[in-house]
């Protein structure tokens, strides 16, 4: 099947762009109370089950053996922008550990933020395996494989135990078998795996419920999502899209983006749990779509609607500052 058109950019009075896309939302019960498009179809989430992968780092012990707060378990969860904080949480986490950056096996790219590039850059440095977006996540896999005694090296590998754990992990919260056919690389060289968009949103719905999980996962869960509530900035950076959204509800809304086009989200208060994917992995336009679907669950009456609704229909301005489109989403996510 097709999926709709779910946001629209334009330039004058005409349509320029669309971006099609699918989205489930499942609610405490494990209903899917919302199904636009081909839910059923698996899709890599990436970066957008970085809690998931994070819950053994709280299971295991690790994270409060080596005094890990909201703040290092918000990096853990983090696609974070390379910016000072973040470069330097990560180190810590890892000297708690007794290790260094060397231990870690993500790679290293330039900064997301700009500004922080430019001024690296500058300095006459290169980017570190700190800078990598994933650096938290990394550091957060290589302390719990310490904690529990396990070997480091090949701690990315898909026979390696942290990754069998969260393998695990995965399969127990989306109830899908995760075999090498639905496995890929990710670009933090870790396996990711693809899963339909219904199955992660009842994997999201029943880590904030706690629904058919036992006391310390639901607990470890639970936690999770509250550190990532409490330091947005730490799981993302200045000016990025999911801080923005989490600092329009505080506490109220976790949203966590992924590579190409992906994001899941929950709604504590309201035990749901969200997934979606742009078909074509635009960034610009699933934003677009967290933040319109957020609103609309919302709803028109909540005090974070129209920070919401915002953030889901921005102008698009030239480099004069004159205006000359929007991105807006569609009837097709809103009504």
């Amino acid at each position: 099947m097709s999926n709709p058109v779910l946001v629209e950019v334009t330039r004058g009075a005409l349509v320029e762009s669309r971006h099609r896309g699918a989205v489930a939302v499942v609610d405490a019960e494990g209903k899917m109370v919302l199904g636009i498009g081909d839910v059923e179809r698996p899709v890599f989430p990436r970066s957008a089950v970085k809690t998931m992968q994070a819950l053994p780092l709280i299971e295991s012990g690790a994270a409060d053996a080596f005094g890990f707060g909201n703040a290092e378990l918000s990096l853990a969860c983090a696609s974070h922008s390379g910016e000072a904080e973040h470069v330097a949480l990560a180190a810590s986490m890892l000297n708690r550990a007794g290790r260094d950056a060397d231990v870690l096996e993500c790679g290293c790219h330039w900064p997301f933020d700009q500004h922080v590039l430019i001024d690296l850059a500058k300095s006459g440095k290169a980017p570190t395996v700190l800078h990598n977006n994933c650096s938290g996540k990394h550091a957060g896999f290589v302390a719990t494989s310490v904690h529990a005694g396990i070997p480091t090296e090949g701690y990315v590998t898909y026979d390696h135990p942290i990754q069998r754990e969260i393998r695990g992990v995965m399969e127990a919260l989306t109830g899908t078998a995760l075999e090498m056919d639905r496995c890929g690389t990710d670009g933090c060289a870790i396996p990711t795996y693809a899963v339909p968009l219904d199955r992660l949103a009842d994997g999201f719905s029943r880590m904030v419920t706690g629904r058919g999980l036992e006391a310390e996962r639901a607990k470890a869960a639970r936690r999770l999502f509250d550190a990532c509530m409490a330091e947005p900035f730490y799981m993302s950076g200045s000016k990025r899209a999911c801080m923005h959204l989490m600092q329009a509800a505080p506490g109220r809304i976790f949203a966590k983006t992924g590579a190409e086009g992906v994001f899941c989200a929950v709604l504590p208060e309201k035990g749901l749990g969200i997934a979606l994917k742009c078909d074509d992995g635009g960034t610009r336009a699933s934003e677009a779509m967290i933040a319109g679907l957020l609103a609309r669950l919302m709803g028109s009456d909540d005090p974070a609607y129209a920070a919401l609704d915002a953030l889901a229909n921005k102008t698009l301005r030239n480099w004069n500052g004159t205006e000359v489109g929007q991105i807006r989403v569609t009837d097709a996510l809103t009504q």
